[in-house]
């Protein structure tokens, strides 16, 4: 069962989320329970527990953790990343949605399609970084990492 069965975020300390930003937490969430697929490689020698694993992630120190547990709570792994190969990539998204939001109001369909176009574009750039990052700590399916870079955008939204 390598997958992910519960998903905390740990927004401590960080701003309340715009209603738009929480919305779009609540869809990665549940799509991320829904299908998901994510491995923790053997290491040194040995084999990592089965999944499926309970996710928590969280921002500390300006880094990215990723807190592992069992499905019975039994901690597993923890990772920290560095937020900087998610910053612009971040940003880059975020202005991106704000003018898809915008062109949501006043632009007709061509025009917000091609926005979209270029929306979901960074949004795989923003997967990819995400599955560069855990390579060697976490095997993840592009769309689990498309989901976990929505939560990362989530969180890095408080900052």
């Amino acid at each position: 069962m390598n997958k992910l069965c519960h998903i905390e975020i740990d927004d401590t300390g960080l701003p309340v989320p715009t209603p738009e930003m929480e919305q779009e937490r609540k869809i990665a969430v549940f799509d991320l329970l829904e299908d998901n697929s994510f491995a923790l490689p053997d290491r040194e020698g040995q084999a990592a527990p089965g999944g499926p694993y309970r996710l928590g992630l969280s921002i500390r120190e300006k880094r990215l953790v990723f807190d592992i547990a069992t499905d019975g709570g039994d901690k597993v792994a923890e990772f920290h990343l560095s937020m900087g190969p998610f910053r612009q990539v971040v940003k880059d998204y975020f202005q991106i949605c704000a003018s898809y939001f915008e062109a949501v109001k006043r632009l007709p369909p061509a025009q917000i399609e091609a926005i979209d176009m270029a929306r979901r574009g960074i949004h795989n750039e923003g997967a990819r970084t995400v599955q560069e990052r855990l390579e060697g700590k976490a095997e993840i399916d592009i769309d689990t990492a498309r989901r976990l870079f929505t939560l990362i955008c989530v969180l890095q939204s408080g900052e």
